[in-house]
């Protein structure tokens, strides 16, 4: 379970996140949601490890993100916005590298590689060097990578950007897979669509501060809105504010 309370960050006389707080469940597939520049990335990367709040904490299955930021890292996988990806390594090698940085090795990480290959569809691309890959088949190897240690808790930064239809459908159903695994799953998106099909729970933030959580039901109740971009736009200022 993942943990944000009070999280703020500031850069020079930016306020990225503001007081930030929300709850993401084992089981349950939860969306970061909000306009670009509202505060999404700032506040995984908090959560992650990669940038220090000035103020609140990120906890991640009891462990403080900056406090103990090795205990997280051995609880949680991140695809994050930039792939990060080599490009003369093959997808193997990417895996292998990062089993090796979580201390796998010998059968249990063939192991774990073969399951990801299998969860993934990747067996085509398991020699294959990334560079020249699709935006598809970076996010899968980024996933893959991600994932070698068998982590309770996914943190996808919008992973379905610059996917086509295929691609995305793929996605979704990975996603879908590790959420009846019973792993906490948080991704950050401004794709409606993309939260209305996988999303148990939405947090909308704007202007680095959250401004609805609930369930899609919810938060259609909340705002006196039919659907979920009618509801979102709401919640963000653009259509009346909440109830």
């Amino acid at each position: 379970m993942i943990s944000i309370e009070s999280l703020r960050k500031s850069f020079g006389s930016i306020v990225a996140v503001d007081e930030v707080s929300f709850v993401a469940k084992d089981g349950v597939v939860t969306g970061l949601l909000g306009p670009n520049g509202a505060g999404k990335t700032t506040t995984l990367r908090m959560l992650y490890t990669l940038v220090e709040p000035d103020a609140g904490r990120a906890i991640v299955d009891g462990k403080d993100a900056w406090s103990d930021p090795s205990g997280v890292r051995r609880r949680i996988g991140v695809l994050p916005d930039s792939r990060g990806l080599y490009p003369r390594l093959t997808t193997y090698e990417h895996i292998r590298y990062f089993g090796h940085l979580h201390g796998l090795r010998g059968k249990e990480l063939e192991g774990r590689i073969n399951s990801l290959v299998e969860l993934l569809d990747i067996g085509d691309l398991v020699d294959r060097r990334v560079e020249g890959f699709s935006q598809g088949e970076r996010v899968k190897v980024a996933l893959a990578r991600a994932l070698v240690h068998d982590p309770p808790n996914v943190i996808l930064d919008e992973p379905t950007n610059g996917l086509d239809v295929m691609s995305t459908r793929a996605l979704r159903e990975v996603i879908r897979r590790l959420e009846q695994q019973g792993r906490c799953v948080l991704f950050s998106s401004h794709v409606m669509q993309e939260v209305a099909a996988l999303c148990g729970r939405i947090v909308i933030i704007d202007k680095g501060k959250v401004v609805a959580d609930g369930t899609p039901d919810e938060l259609r109740a909340q705002t006196g809105k039919e659907n979920l971009e009618d509801a979102f736009v709401a919640a963000t200022g653009g259509g009346g504010g909440l109830e």
